[in-house]
């Protein structure tokens, strides 16, 4: 009977400890939340279409920041940007004559004008005083005074109206005028930053650190307008996307830290969230897994920490920090 008894108490214990450990492999898979390395891309267009002439990376290639990717035929954008730079310089020529005036050379001929009237003045005085000697005498004649006098008149009048004229040229124009030629200034400047855009946007270099991820054409093939040429994929734009069941999505909360692990990583790897989604959706056929089908999770996402460049694509696990 005290055998039996053993035997049972034996059992029970062979029982309940299998019990624990089965619990304790679903609690750790629970704890564990399948994932992949995403991508965030960024695409090289062209905003007017046209054959492109060079193709500066393969791909697969690594870049720098400022290395240029490609070239397009540029001559009619250089041409743009010659005739705006042109058009500027002749707009601010124009606000800087009206600025100051006229020429010297102008003024040096007005100043010979009103030397000349200067000097015809004081003939027409003299002879209008010669004329006035004569008044009561029988030499004088009344018309040659009224002559001498309107020639005086007329002598003076235009040398009053060739000083006025030589403080005008003097001035600088209008004020409306001088707006109108500083705004023709801007304008000019602004086409010529627009042209000076699109002759970038023909041969672009890389914004930042990156890889080539893909190419869609070849030297001497017409690239239309709006039309990717290539693919790059920033190492600052590779990120964590898991999977977390209802029950777990409150403890991820963004800002914090969580560890992962993959085949073939270092070991301690972290990444900071940077995404919950906020509704809830079934797990997606890459997490494909009997287990998990059919459960509704979260998809979260979080950036790798420490400078960690992952493959896209690799499965990863995150392990949920109690």
């Amino acid at each position: 009977m005290k055998f039996v008894r053993f035997l049972i108490v034996l059992v029970v214990a062979g029982v309940v400890g299998a019990a624990a450990w089965y619990m304790s492999q679903i609690k750790t898979s629970e704890a564990i939340y399948p994932g992949y390395v995403e991508g965030e891309y960024i695409d090289f267009s062209v905003p007017a279409g046209g054959t492109l002439e060079t193709l500066d990376v393969s791909r697969g290639d690594r870049v720098a920041a400022g290395t240029r990717l490609f070239a397009l035929n540029t001559e009619a954008a250089e041409a743009d940007v010659a005739q705006a730079e042109a058009n500027v310089h002749r707009a601010e020529a124009e606000l800087a004559d009206l600025r100051r005036g006229e020429r010297a050379e102008e003024l040096e001929v007005r100043l010979a004008e009103i030397k000349e009237a200067q000097a015809a003045l004081l003939n027409a005085e003299q002879e209008l005083a010669r004329q006035q000697e004569l008044v009561g005498s029988t030499a004088f004649v009344q018309a040659k005074l009224d002559a001498a006098q309107a020639a005086r008149d007329q002598a003076k009048a235009r040398l009053t109206a060739l000083k006025q004229a030589f403080d005008v040229a003097n001035l600088p124009a209008r004020q409306d005028r001088l707006e109108a030629a500083a705004q023709a200034v801007k304008e000019g400047e602004a086409a010529l930053a627009k042209a000076a855009r699109r002759l970038t946007e023909l041969k672009p270099t890389a914004p930042v650190e990156a890889v080539v991820e893909d190419t869609f054409f070849l030297p001497g093939a017409w690239v239309p307008a709006g039309r990717p040429v290539l693919s790059l994929l920033p190492d600052d734009k590779r990120k964590l996307r898991f999977f977390v069941p209802e029950a777990d999505v409150a403890k991820m909360q963004v800002g914090k830290s969580v560890r992962f692990m993959c085949d073939g990583c270092a070991a301690n790897l972290s990444a900071r969230i940077t995404y919950v989604a906020p509704k809830a959706e079934y797990t997606p056929p890459v997490i494909y897994s009997a287990a998990s089908r059919e459960k509704l999770v979260f998809m979260i996402e979080a950036l790798p920490e420490g400078g960690t460049i992952l493959p896209v694509g690799l499965p990863i696990e995150v392990e949920r920090e109690e």
